[in-house]
């Protein structure tokens, strides 16, 4: 097992979180469960950061749940009794869905390869999904006689609609990365070797605009899907408020007015 499960990268005010456990194909360890879930919580509360690149080491994003540790029962979610299983799943690879959830920082996947079960999930998760002509997603449970116990029967159909979601889970079906990009699993397929520096380039893209009103927009979107929309817009009205009484939102007019470079300070 490598020493870092999860290497974290800053490039200014984005981070680069890279899955680096290639030997078992970047597979959901307790490792990279402990290191995703950790950077995620804190990252609300660090105003220098505004964007998350995730990517996989090797030639895969990541295969998922650990088959070994399912053949073996070697961990609380394979073993024990069903409640013992049941507080496995939500101790453990439950806390990512969780924590994606909370995130008001935007996520930007680089999907570099095979994206399988909970890292197929893994990568619905993100905002925003760049591919590799290598990148292949499976929502791939029933091949072990699972469901997809890590948030993927919440994420997926959001990602790319319930008929196509239920498709995906029922079939085990490999989406290669044309379709992905059809089906909205993908919103662009770049060369390989230019794959990671395209995710960051999204990811600074981002990281241009005032950061207070980057994390508004995106808890917007997320609570606005589950409300209606007056509900919707009363929330919106709410944000813009509080948004119109940043600097940088008069910033960000003046400069527009004036014709020239935003600076931002974050306030």
């Amino acid at each position: 097992m490598s020493e870092q499960p999860v290497i974290i990268k800053r490039h200014g005010r984005v981070a680069v979180l890279t899955l680096n456990e290639p030997k078992t194909r970047n597979a959901l360890s307790r490792g990279i469960i402990h290191d995703l879930v950790s950077f995620l919580r804190d990252a609300n509360a660090d105003t220098s950061l505004s964007a998350i690149v995730l990517t996989g080491a090797g030639e895969v994003f990541s295969s998922g749940g650990n088959v070994q540790d399912m053949y073996n029962r070697s961990h609380e979610m394979f073993a024990g009794s069903p409640h013992d299983m049941q507080e496995g799943y939500r101790n453990h690879i439950q806390q990512i869905p969780l924590a994606f959830h909370a995130l008001d920082v935007p996520v930007v996947a680089a999907v570099n390869g095979v994206a399988i079960g909970a890292g197929c999930d893994l990568a619905c998760m993100a905002d925003i999904r760049i591919a590799s002509p290598a990148a292949r997603f499976a929502e791939s449970f029933l091949r072990v006689g699972l469901v997809p116990g890590d948030g993927g029967a919440w994420f997926l159909p959001r990602v790319v609609g319930m008929p196509r979601a239920v498709e995906m889970a029922l079939t085990c079906e490999m989406v290669e990365a044309e379709r992905a990009e059809r089906w909205g699993l993908a919103t662009r397929i770049v060369p390989a070797e230019n794959l990671l520096d395209e995710a960051i380039a999204v990811a600074e893209k981002i990281a241009t605009f005032p950061p207070r009103s980057v994390r508004l927009n995106k808890r917007l979107m997320r609570q606005s899907a589950s409300m209606s929309l007056p509900d919707s817009l009363e929330l919106a009205a709410a944000f813009q408020a509080i948004v119109q009484n940043t600097d940088d939102q008069a910033e960000a007019v003046a400069a527009l007015v004036e014709k020239r470079a935003p600076s931002y300070t974050g306030k």
